[in-house]
């Protein structure tokens, strides 16, 4: 059973249409990476995934749950919606650090209040994970580092760690190297790459393709604000079918000359 069925997702703005009828499905420990051109509908999707956006038609089904069906009238209370939220952990662009917390704290704080809501707090548990997670992004001697004295990269692996504190059973990242420097982007990929080959599940909208093309098991194609192709790394890098899915790689490769 696939881990992520989305099924005709429709989204508006207004009266403009954003996503027009997406559908896929993605198996557990496997990385699905999102590319395309800006404006292409990428970050909203992972926000309709994330509760962060209601999509207006469609479903979201995870682990043979339906999250979401927008023919179901709902009206989910904000604990209802933090509980649909747990099964996906999100990368911004822009970190999203607490400025007055420690590394460590701005990792510990969501589980925490999680655990004290559930009434299971245990803060030496909470706090040893929150450890041993910093430590896999080596970041071992900037725990207690407030983010300020953190440099662009050290800040989005605190937040790709505060991500993954709640154990989700999807990581979602939205462009997270694009806020930095180019000399920082790679230690970024390099832990993005490492958690791939740990075979966690994960979907990544990037404009890095040769990262893409690396770390996926599968690619999606979308141009305004459809899958325009999709398959195997090899299948849409290699041996593209669709013109518009071409022009997008050759204009890529041209700004890479």
């Amino acid at each position: 059973m696939a881990i992520l069925q989305v099924e005709n997702i429709i989204k508006n703005f207004g009266t403009t249409q954003v996503l027009k009828g997406i559908s896929f499905s993605m198996e557990e420990g496997t990385a699905l990476s999102l590319i395309g051109s800006s404006g292409s509908g990428k970050t909203t999707l992972l926000r309709c995934l994330n509760f962060l956006e209601r999509a207006d038609e469609g479903k979201i089904i995870v682990k043979g749950e339906t999250l979401f069906d927008a023919k179901v009238k709902e009206n989910s209370s904000e604990e209802e919606l933090r509980r649909k939220r747990l099964h996906f952990g999100m990368v911004f662009q822009q970190f999203n650090l607490f400025p007055q917390y420690t590394a460590l704290q701005n990792v510990m704080l969501a589980p925490t209040l999680a655990a004290k809501a559930a009434g299971t707090y245990d803060a030496k548990a909470i706090e040893e994970h929150a450890k041993e997670l910093l430590v896999s992004m080596g970041l071992e001697n900037r725990m207690n580092n407030y983010p300020h004295q953190l440099s662009g990269g050290q800040q989005q692996r605190v937040a790709i760690a505060r991500a993954m504190a709640l154990k989700p059973d999807i990581l979602c990242f939205d462009e997270p190297t694009s806020a930095l420097d180019p000399e920082l982007t790679g230690e970024v990929l390099k832990v993005i790459r490492g958690l791939a080959e740990h075979h966690t599940t994960m979907i990544i909208v990037t404009h890095e393709m040769s990262f893409a093309r690396d770390v996926s098991d599968h690619v999606i194609f979308m141009d305004d604000g459809r899958i325009a192709e999709q398959g195997t790394p090899e299948e849409v890098f290699e041996h593209p079918k669709e013109e518009r899915t071409r022009q997008f790689l050759a204009s890529y490769t041209r700004e890479g000359e």
